[in-house]
């Protein structure tokens, strides 16, 4: 599951540092630029950079399958991802979740 490694650095070869999960959301071009963001800075560019590369990548190759895809929900324990395609490019929400008894 490539978004979940990514975002706890599992199978990362540089021995990656946990970082707080992020909330906010960043706003991708077709060419895959952060067009804007509300993440905070403290979170890797690097790892905003692949998250919104894998949604990209997942939007095209659904339009090259000619499946009608506009959102993608990844809902994990500790974090939900919800993107939806912007006519190539795409905006990202990013939403961590208590691990604590609800």
């Amino acid at each position: 599951m490539g978004i979940l490694n990514l975002i706890t650095g599992r199978g990362s070869r540089s021995g990656a540092n946990l970082v707080r999960l992020p909330t906010g959301s960043f706003t991708l071009d077709p060419t895959g630029r952060i067009v804007a963001s509300t993440l905070p800075r403290s979170f890797p560019a690097a790892q905003v950079r692949e998250i919104g590369d894998l949604v990209l990548s997942t939007f095209q190759l659904a339009r090259e399958a000619r499946i009608p895809l506009s959102e993608l929900i990844a809902d994990f324990a500790a974090l939900k991802l919800t993107a939806r395609e912007l006519r190539g490019g795409a905006i990202i929400f990013l939403a961590p979740r208590s691990l604590g008894p609800k």
